[in-house]
């Protein structure tokens, strides 16, 4: 009879041992499993997470958990991007600094925040402005011939006031300003339907740039096409301004010991991101007929620039100031660079 109960022991005994091998528990009334093995590589488990594979001890399968992954995923819910968003607001200096010697867990990486913004600003840029963009309609031969007419008709009455003025000895200063920019209107509009007219021959250069003038071409023949086609470059390409941002910078700390392009490039790439939510916020700002407040937003770029130049790098005040210009002036550069090379792309 001991025997038997031995022997039935070492069975229940064996039997939970598989269990905790395999971490085949059942599921708890809180949707959570409570194994005593990793699920995923069988390591018995210490603490809240495998200290062989990384998973969490104990996973989820319930529908609530589910949506909690999806927004973990996508906003580092846990607490993360709410941490992120207000530094790189007010400390962008730090939040760089904190970056790039280590301190992570407690923020999202300068990438993932980077690719969620601009997937952010072309959802509400499309939201708020694509159907706009998109109903545009091409510029006729019948809309430049009336403009043409209307922009004569102008000229001809301006240039009788003139003669008026002139006959009374008046001053005509501001109706030959007025006279001077209707004729380049003019002469502008005559070229433009001559262009047309002639099927755009190559001799009629918008740029010095032959891919430029091609795209141009490629709009007034299609601008819905074209202007989907912007925003398809435009989005897809967009990691391309962080290493044309990245050289940039390392110019202005040429050859420098302290500071290598790992910094430059998390500094660009986290700048990089609140510039776009700048550009959210324009747009929401626009639409919500807030022209003030939206003409504030310019200024604030490169008050961002000055502040994240001396957290990040430990600069003084004038050292930041002449580098803050002369990012100014670089980022400009890096834009038009990438506008070039996505109107290279549209056209192929």
């Amino acid at each position: 009879m001991n025997g038997i109960t031995e022997s039935l022991g070492e069975i229940g005994q064996g039997a939970l041992a598989a269990q905790a091998t395999d971490g085949s528990l059942t599921l708890g009334r809180d949707g959570h499993t409570h194994e005593t093995a990793c699920l995923n590589c069988g390591t018995p488990l210490i603490g809240s997470h495998c200290h062989a594979c990384g998973q969490a001890a104990h996973v989820h399968r319930s529908l609530g958990a589910f949506f909690h992954d999806l927004l973990h995923g996508v906003f580092h819910f846990e607490g993360r991007i709410w941490r992120t968003l207000p530094m790189l607001a007010w400390h962008p200096g730090k939040l760089t600094r904190e970056y790039v010697d280590g301190r992570r867990a407690r923020y999202v990486s300068p990438i993932a925040l980077f690719l969620f913004s601009v997937f952010l600003m072309f959802a509400v840029f499309h939201a708020l402005e694509g159907a706009e963009l998109a109903g545009a309609p091409a510029l006729s031969n019948a809309d430049l011939d009336r403009a043409v007419a209307d922009t004569r008709s102008e000229l001809s009455r301006l240039q009788a006031e003139r003669k008026i003025l002139q006959d009374r000895r008046a001053d005509t200063g501001a109706i030959d300003s007025r006279i001077d920019s209707r004729e380049r209107a003019l002469e502008a509009l005559t070229d433009t339907r001559s262009a047309i007219a002639e099927n755009m021959p190559r001799a009629t250069r918008y740029s010095n740039f032959e891919k430029i003038d091609k795209a141009i071409r490629k709009f007034r023949k299609n601008p819905e096409l074209v202007a989907y086609k912007l925003q398809t470059y435009a989005y897809k390409y967009s990691w391309a301004l962080i290493p044309i941002s990245v050289p940039f910078l390392w110019l202005l700390f040429p050859f420098s010991r302290r500071f290598h392009l790992y910094d430059h490039t998390v500094f660009v790439t986290y700048s990089l991101c609140f510039m776009t939510i700048l550009v959210i916020l324009g747009m929401v700002l626009d639409r919500l007929g807030a022209s003030v407040l939206m003409t504030l937003l310019f200024f604030l770029p490169p008050i961002h620039m000055f502040r994240q130049l001396r957290g990040a790098y430990g600069l003084g005040v004038f050292g930041a100031l002449w580098r803050t210009a002369l990012l100014t002036g670089f980022a400009t550069t890096a834009l038009v660079l990438f506008f070039v090379m996505i109107m290279a792309q549209i056209s192929l």
